[in-house]
């Protein structure tokens, strides 16, 4: 048995550098490639992952000692139909293909993540959400069908209703099920490349939460930034930014507007500095200090309720203003922590979260909230209610407080009902993911492995930390 495929052993890291594995990486152009590459797999007694553009937070897609299969390479857009707004794509075709491919003939991806470069099957494996999660659900409810090839070579190709347990099970599986090939989306109709955003101050986190759940119906999109220093009567306190797509008639040059240089984030601050650059110039303010500092000026700008139009990209895309923002953080990178809480325990559970946070000495230097709805995927994530994502600043010497603190956070959100997101969180022990899914989720999630991956051959870090190893 021979095999020509493009193999190299590399060092992978997570989106925020702060986890490692070495891999067997493997470039897939193909589908045929990805049977080769099982094959290979069984012949070596190595377990194999996918993996995208590898923005994950977390262990998602790495595969410590095992086969990654680079799946970057399947980028091409297969069908694309104007008329209908149905497109279908390789699985690795990034949003920023894809939205670049639609807008100029009116339309948007229905969900998108806070940046362009995650691939289609990376954003099906976690079923991402995004600033309108409390309208339309995660990107999984706007996929007409998708095929994926399983590790014993079949391939299958699964609908709502054709195959629903598989469609309802990959969609949300971390590609532990089968390695998507080819994926239909259904797009959005926009009559604009602009969007109408309104932006206002909260001053606690009763207002901030009473506030994204009472303006959410007005609007089609809606977010939160939070300032995780401030405390007592402030803690909480933020801006919201509720956004509505523009209706036919509004936008006096829609030609302009949705045509792809109107979309382009510049790549340069004020026509002089480098964004790539950027990071090295945020480093010195990445700590405790200078951040409280950055997180006051913020709020203090944000004091003014004003309205604005934006472009799609701009408003979308916040993560790909600053390329390689994330490096800002130093070497130890960062760890994002995110929670979802039902509207009803989410206020007392997260003052619980921050104040930790603020006792402890680590406080998240970034805090992010949403609105949310239920969805009936597999492993889902959403809850009728909220979540809230923190971004913490890893070093040698808080790495270990800081993972026993994100676990304690994990229980005080799991006796308040909430659950996790698998591309985000690293800390999250079995247990916790076992009281959040469910038995029952969890027995038919590996009922369905059994029978799909028959011998265990996908694995990936993450997966061995949720459900422990397949054999």
């Amino acid at each position: 048995m021979s095999f020509n495929l493009n193999t190299t052993f590399s060092q992978l890291e997570n989106f925020g550098h702060s986890l490692r594995a070495p891999s067997y990486r493997i470039a897939i152009k193909r589908t045929e490639d990805i049977y080769d590459a099982f094959q290979l797999a069984k012949k070596l007694g190595l377990t194999v992952a996918a993996r995208g553009t590898g923005i994950s937070y977390n262990d998602a897609s790495l595969n410590g000692g095992g086969i990654v299969l680079d799946m970057q390479g399947m980028n091409q857009i297969e069908e694309w139909d104007p008329a209908s707004g149905v497109i279908r794509c390789e699985s690795g075709v990034t949003l920023e293909q894809l939205w670049q491919r639609v807008e100029p003939d009116g339309w948007w991806p229905p969900v998108v993540s806070g940046t362009m470069k995650t691939t289609l099957g990376g954003c099906l494996g976690a079923n991402i959400h995004g600033k309108n999660n409390f309208q339309v659900g995660p990107i999984g409810e706007h996929v007409v069908e998708f095929t994926a090839m399983l590790p014993t070579g079949a391939l299958v190709t699964c609908t709502p209703k054709k195959n629903a347990d598989l469609f309802y099970a990959m969609i949300s599986g971390l590609g532990m099920l089968g390695v998507f090939t080819s994926i239909t989306l259904k797009m959005k109709r926009i009559y604009s490349g602009l969007i109408s955003v309104d932006a206002w101050h909260v001053t606690n986190l009763r207002d901030h939460l009473n506030d994204l759940r009472e303006h959410a119906p007005t609007h089609d999109y809606i977010v939160g930034w939070l300032d995780a220093f401030a405390g007592r009567k402030n803690l909480g306190r933020g801006q919201i930014h509720g956004a509505r797509q523009l209706n036919e008639g509004e936008d006096p040059n829609p030609e302009k507007t949705m045509r792809l240089p109107f979309q382009h984030l510049p790549d340069r601050f004020f026509g002089v500095l480098s964004k790539s650059k950027l990071h090295y110039f945020m480093n010195p303010m990445m700590n405790n200090f200078g951040m409280r500092f950055v997180n006051m000026g913020r709020y203090a700008l944000s004091l003014r309720h004003h309205t604005f139009r934006q472009s799609h990209a701009a408003f979308h895309f916040l993560l790909d203003y600053a390329p390689e923002w994330e490096r800002s953080f130093g070497r130890g990178g960062l760890i994002q922590y995110q929670s979802f809480l039902p509207k009803e325990t989410a206020e007392d559970a997260w003052r619980e979260l921050l104040q930790l946070s603020q006792r402890r000495g680590l406080p998240s230097y970034l805090g992010v909230t949403k609105r949310h709805r239920p969805d009936k995927f597999l492993l889902t994530h959403s809850v009728d209610g909220f979540s809230l994502a923190l971004d913490f600043k890893v070093t040698d010497s808080n790495r270990r407080r800081l993972s026993a603190m994100l676990q304690e956070f994990d229980r005080i959100a799991l006796d308040a009902g909430g659950r996790f997101y698998f591309a985000k969180n690293s800390e999250t022990t079995a247990e916790s993911a076992r009281r959040f899914l469910g038995d029952a989720a969890i027995a038919k999630f590996k009922k369905l492995k059994k029978r799909c991956d028959p011998n265990g051959a996908l694995e990936s870090d993450l997966y061995r930390r949720i459900f422990g190893k397949t054999q």
